[in-house]
């Protein structure tokens, strides 16, 4: 069953300006480092790579419910991405606390997200689902 449904889009200009005015303290406070290794391995894309992850976490945080406020942190929603490319949400603190109270019992959550950009924008859809957790 689907338990949250978010999306956003985000201006990968106004992310590249808000890295050039507030640099480290803008990274630091919003991406974890293992995010910003990943934006500082696409040199020809970093301001992408920031935008198409704050975008995730925008999009995580409404499909919990709470957009961002309630206690959740920005590095409480971290993307990774599998071998194959695939992006991966991360939830830790309150974000992980958010998402265990809205999973039913005898189900658990898995986070799926995707993200796209074409410049100027990156966009991000997370999809979060219950499966019925199987005994055996």
């Amino acid at each position: 069953m689907i338990l949250g449904i978010g999306s956003d889009l985000a201006n990968i200009e106004r992310i590249e300006a808000t890295l050039a005015r507030f640099g480290d303290r803008f990274r630091n406070r919003v991406f974890t480092d293992t995010e910003q290794r990943k934006a500082g391995s696409r040199p020809h894309g970093v301001a992408a790579t920031y935008a198409k992850r704050w975008a995730a976490k925008e999009a995580c945080s409404k499909a919990l419910g709470t957009g961002l406020r309630m206690g959740i942190s920005w590095k409480d929603m971290a993307v990774t991405n599998l071998e194959t490319g695939q992006p991966v949400m991360h939830v830790t603190g309150w974000a992980a606390e958010r998402l265990n109270t809205m999973t039913p019992v005898g189900h658990s959550a898995v986070i799926h997200v995707t993200l796209t950009d074409d410049h100027p924008w990156a966009q991000a859809f997370v999809v979060i689902e219950a499966r019925p957790v199987t005994k055996g």
